[in-house]
């Protein structure tokens, strides 16, 4: 894992965009190279061209996340990302093409080699950088058998994460044992010397139970002076999962460890940033936003807009603005109530405007007022705020900051309507609090427009209640 910013981003991942930049650079450089009959001096022209377009196509990816691990993307979906993928880059090559050197009446010969090095790159890339890792995986040791060390093995089971856990070093408090007797390491064994003999790189330390005793602390203390990163479980699924996991979490790690930064200087960069983004993207999509008030009131009528009350920063009540998507009586009983997946409350435009993310653009007036930010955990309902807090632990602290438009959670977690899935979602509100700055919000709004992109029913519209 590399940390960038406060943002921690897997070491194959980095490798993986390099790789795109070099294999895009090689395919142009021979495709010049072969129109020049060999003229290296074309190559060298065309080279200033490849960083910019390279850096177009990686962005593309991002966007797409044509790369991320998803053991639930059917085929059907797979392939139509690489299409779709394609579809957006060709334009890029052909551009590129338009303006690199080369003679003239070689110029659409030019512009095919471009198209085909896009085509190979994406053949190539997928099938060696994102079938598999540039890096070799970790070597984990897990120390702990219990219900934590279970629990570890399914979540990097589902991520698809560049980590192989070894085996289980069993501690005389985890009992009885959650996980495959086979995988379980001879406890008689010095946890050094395991790490040493097995090559392990890293030990995740999976053990709720923490006191005097309990953990071999002087053999950790031995694997971290022989080079063999130690991680308690909280770090583990912070850097690998991006989130702050609520059933391992300690508060004395949230006090003690790093993050959580509100200095006044980023505070004047992010609003800034908000007031500078949200003004540009009020006047590239005020069409659609009229576009969409003439649906609303053709369809339903008045009003337009959706007002209603939602818990801000510190606690405080402000009126989030929305274009209308359900009916006029969605709550006509007076009782508030999350919004279902396929609710027959949401009219037919309503529910285009969701699936689009068009009934969210009136939010951009309330992040130029200062009560949202383009970034941040999405703002609740007062009633289900005060439920939440009950239930769950540490839901307040995501009212340290600005809520916002679009967040951490809403693109890496989907559609949810429940208490189960309003803490799953914390884990990374908690992540965004604890680790936010401008390079974070950036990645967010990529992953924000990619998820529109390729039509993901509504991760952070839907739930939103009316």
């Amino acid at each position: 894992m590399v940390r960038i910013f406060s943002h921690w981003v897997p070491a194959n991942t980095l490798l993986r965009r390099a790789f795109d930049l070099v294999l895009l650079g090689l395919f142009l450089a021979l495709g010049v190279a072969w129109i020049g009959r060999g003229d290296l001096v074309g190559v060298a022209g065309a080279l200033p061209y490849v960083l910019p377009f390279g850096l177009a196509v990686m962005a593309v990816n991002l966007l797409l996340g044509i790369d991320r691990h998803n053991p639930d993307r059917s085929m059907i979906r797979t392939w139509g990302g690489a299409i779709l993928f394609f579809l957006l880059v060709a334009p890029m090559a052909y551009g590129v093409s338009s303006f690199a050197p080369h003679p003239a009446p070689a110029r659409g010969e030019w512009e095919l080699a471009a198209l085909l090095a896009v085509g190979l790159m994406t053949a190539i890339r997928g099938r060696v950088a994102s079938g598999m890792g540039l890096l070799r995986p970790r070597r984990v040791l897990v120390l702990g058998t219990g219900a934590e060390a279970a629990e570890l093995e399914q979540s990097l089971a589902r991520s698809g994460s560049d980590v192989r856990i070894v085996g289980f070093y069993p501690v005389p408090s985890d009992q009885p044992n959650h996980v495959l007797q086979d995988r379980i390491l001879a406890g008689s064994a010095a946890l050094a010397d395991l790490t040493r003999a097995l090559k392990i790189d890293e030990v995740i330390v999976a053990v709720r139970e923490r006191r005097a005793g309990v953990l071999p602390l002087r053999e950790l203390l031995s694997c971290k002076s022989a080079g063999v990163r130690v991680l308690d479980l909280s770090s583990h699924f912070e850097q690998t999962h991006g989130q702050v996991h609520l059933d391992s979490l300690h508060a004395s790690w949230l006090v003690f460890g790093d993050g959580f930064r509100q200095g006044w200087v980023r505070t004047v960069v992010k609003r800034l940033f908000d007031i500078i983004a949200a003004g540009l993207l009020l006047g590239v999509f005020w069409p659609l936003m009229l576009l969409s008030a003439i649906l609303v009131a053709l369809e339903s009528g008045f009003p337009i807009l959706y007002r209603q009350a939602r818990v801000g920063q510190g606690g405080h009540l402000f009126q989030i603005i929305k274009f209308r998507s359900m009916r006029s009586d969605a709550e006509k009983d007076g009782t508030p109530r999350w919004a279902a997946r396929n609710d027959e409350r949401i009219t037919r435009v309503g529910s285009t405007l969701r699936r689009l993310r068009l009934d969210e653009l009136p939010q951009l007036f309330n992040v130029l007022k200062g009560d949202m930010s383009l970034v941040g955990p999405r703002p609740e309902r007062p009633h289900f705020v005060a439920r939440l807090m009950g239930a769950i632990p540490y839901y307040a602290t995501r009212h340290s900051i600005k809520p916002g438009v679009t967040g951490w959670a809403q693109v890496r977690y989907g559609y949810g309507a429940s208490v189960e899935d309003a803490a799953q979602k914390l884990q990374y509100d908690l992540y965004y609090v604890k680790n936010h700055t401008l390079f974070l919000d950036t990645v967010i709004l990529f992953q924000t427009v990619g998820v529109v992109l390729r039509g993901v029913s509504a991760p952070w519209s839907a739930r939103n209640q009316e």
